[in-house]
């Protein structure tokens, strides 16, 4: 890493929740060797520690269940006092379908049907209420500082609309949805609001072993970091609506480059009838 690279998001502050292992640890490295100020929020406190001593740079973290009531303001709170500043929110939190049902649910799959009333609030309350109460909970400080980055991660849009993926997929669709409004709410503030996927299943604990899904073949995480960096950074000033895949985003190539390559529209532009 060029030292350029090292200083791009020197006095940036970032909360990242879901940032002490998986997609969320690839990124919080990353950006904190970019330089930024970084809170891991979490519910595993022991985690977070590990997280902690094994991630070079300025890296802090809060053990807290992003639905509790009064989390967002709760987050905001410590970020500005352990950092002074808030200026990016990454909702990466998250809860998948190894929670409803252990074991190898691709060849076992779950059906919509099977899934209780009481898992597909808790999923909604994960995936969009958190994040929707955590945004509204930072926004004013942005506004005030007439910058901000909302990055929303997702998941690949076949997994929002195909089958055996219910609750994850629907409410991914839905926190997306939400995304895209407030990219659209937030046109020329100076606060920007885009999606970053891994590009595919990802090589994480949401992911049982089997045979279907080798393991060998799965997204790395570390393709997170370099896309969730450009987000996070003064170089995405004006670009907002937008979801980037990070596996389609490779290093060596220049910004345009990327950009071209690995994003798109967020949501369902096509769609708008």
């Amino acid at each position: 890493m060029s030292q350029r690279d090292a200083d791009t998001l020197k006095g940036t502050s970032v909360v990242i929740t879901g940032g002490a292992r998986g997609l969320g640890l690839a990124m919080t490295q990353s950006l904190a060797a970019a330089g930024a100020g970084v809170l891991m929020v979490g519910t595993d406190n022991t985690v977070l520690k590990e997280a902690e001593a094994n991630t070079a740079g300025e890296v802090a973290s809060l053990c807290l269940d992003v639905t509790k009531e009064g989390a967002g303001e709760e987050i905001v709170d410590v970020a500005r006092e352990r950092f002074g500043s808030l200026e990016v929110l990454i909702h990466n939190a998250g809860i998948g379908m190894s929670n409803i049902r252990g074991g190898d649910r691709f060849a076992v799959p779950i059906h919509f049907w099977e899934v209780t009333p009481e898992w597909m609030r808790r999923f909604y309350e994960v995936h969009v209420m958190a994040p929707f109460i955590l945004t509204q909970a930072a926004l004013p400080l942005m506004r005030q500082q007439e910058f901000g980055r909302i990055i929303m991660i997702t998941t690949s849009l076949s997994s929002m609309l195909g089958g055996e993926n219910t609750p994850y997929g629907s409410v991914k669709a839905s926190s997306e949805a939400l995304c895209s409004a407030m990219a659209n709410d937030l046109r020329d503030t100076g606060i920007t609001a885009n999606v970053l996927i891994p590009g595919g299943a990802a090589d994480t604990r949401f992911i049982p072993d089997s045979p279907l899904r080798p393991r060998e073949l799965l997204v790395k995480t570390e393709v997170m970091g370099p896309p969730a960096v450009f987000l996070a950074s003064r170089d995405a000033d004006g670009f907002t609506g937008k979801r980037i895949i990070a596996k389609d985003w490779q290093t060596g190539r220049s910004l345009d480059e990327n950009l071209a390559a690995a994003s798109t529209p967020i949501g369902w532009p096509a769609k708008w009838s």
